[in-house]
């Protein structure tokens, strides 16, 4: 069932008011403990959850004298554009945000709405989950205020519609949901279909009103948000692969003590390591809840789309040089492979 917007807008309302009157950079207590919040925008059996709840088991069961890790699905504090800001004023401490929506605050995120970046899923998880890559991202983040502690996958985001999509010339002129952000934008102009931007939890029903012809996403948005419901046809065109970042409020992590952050730290690599086991399984059985739904799945010529849209790397490079040292370690990445 779902909730009226109304409704989902008072709850997000009344829970953020309750965070601001939980004290002096939103440090609340209960029964002695600090509170820890935790937001993200998927339902409580997406792997992202499943994630955060291995952070919060690691934390408790290390720090459970001194801090109550509390988990907001749902986008119940509201959409992560928002949360952010709460996260920088420290009284959300932990977000899983997705990459494209961090664009609008540091550049450096855009390097994964570049599409066709990674040749594989392999290339592509071995880089997330390297070190060295949040490192590089993070080095604005006394600026952001926020810090990637860990990188969760979001799979390979594909185009789903109502029509087929067998090739590029099937997107002409269609009108599909893209994620906020330039380089979806010019990336959907390159495909020669009209990119349309709007929140997730928006597409259900502007597919369902023909607003839009399709969106991309990857297999689970047919299931856990039923697009699968109004779209049939899911192609495996393979254009991103964008990580889910869980980031964290250094007006949080900055105060704790060394021995503290160590412990943190070490949950947001279990929070990883669990949402990856739980990713790869979700995606098997979303297919074949899919097929179920009566979903075709199509497997394309990718290289047909990748040509269509590797012009775009020069120009965004060109546009963002500082985008450059992550692109070539990308590359070597895709070599390594």
């Amino acid at each position: 069932m779902r909730m009226n917007k109304f409704f989902c807008t008072a709850i997000a309302a009344a829970i953020a008011s309750a965070i601001a009157l939980t004290g002096c950079g939103g440090d609340g207590s209960s029964g002695g403990k600090q509170l820890v919040r935790m937001s993200h925008t998927q339902i409580e059996s997406h792997p992202d959850h499943i994630g955060l709840e291995a952070f919060k088991k690691y934390v408790e069961s290390k720090l459970g004298d001194k801090y109550e890790v509390t988990i907001y699905p749902n986008g119940t504090l509201g959409a992560n554009e928002k949360v952010l800001e709460l996260i920088k004023q420290g009284s959300v401490q932990y977000l899983v945000v997705s990459t494209a929506n961090i664009e609008s605050f540091d550049k450096l995120y855009s390097l994964f709405s570049i599409p066709y970046l990674f040749t594989s899923e392999t290339a592509y998880e071995k880089f997330i989950t390297d070190p060295k890559t949040l490192e590089a991202l993070s080095v604005n983040s006394k600026a952001n205020g926020f810090v990637p502690v860990a990188a969760f996958t979001a799979g390979v985001r594909n185009f789903y519609s109502k029509t087929p999509v067998r090739s590029v010339a099937d997107l002409s002129g269609k009108k599909f949901r893209v994620q906020a952000g330039p380089t979806n934008v010019a990336m959907m102009q390159a495909f020669g279909a009209a990119a349309t931007p709007m929140s997730f939890g928006e597409v259900y029903s502007a597919l369902q009103q023909s607003v839009i012809d399709g969106a991309e996403n990857n297999e689970l948005a047919l299931t856990d948000q039923k697009h699968g419901e109004v779209t049939k046809y899911y192609t495996y065109d393979m254009h991103q692969m964008c990580p889910d970042l869980l980031v964290a409020s250094n007006a949080f992590i900055d105060k704790l003590s060394p021995e503290d952050r160590k412990v943190f730290d070490e949950a947001a690599k279990e929070a990883e390591k669990a949402e990856f086991a739980a990713w790869h399984e979700a995606v098997d059985k979303a297919k074949k809840t899919a097929e179920g739904m009566g979903v075709e799945f199509i497997t394309v010529d990718v290289n047909e789309f990748r040509n269509k849209v590797l012009p775009l790397h020069e120009q965004l490079l060109q546009a963002t040089p500082e985008l450059k040292p992550l692109y070539e370690a990308a590359e070597a990445a895709n070599k390594a492979d």
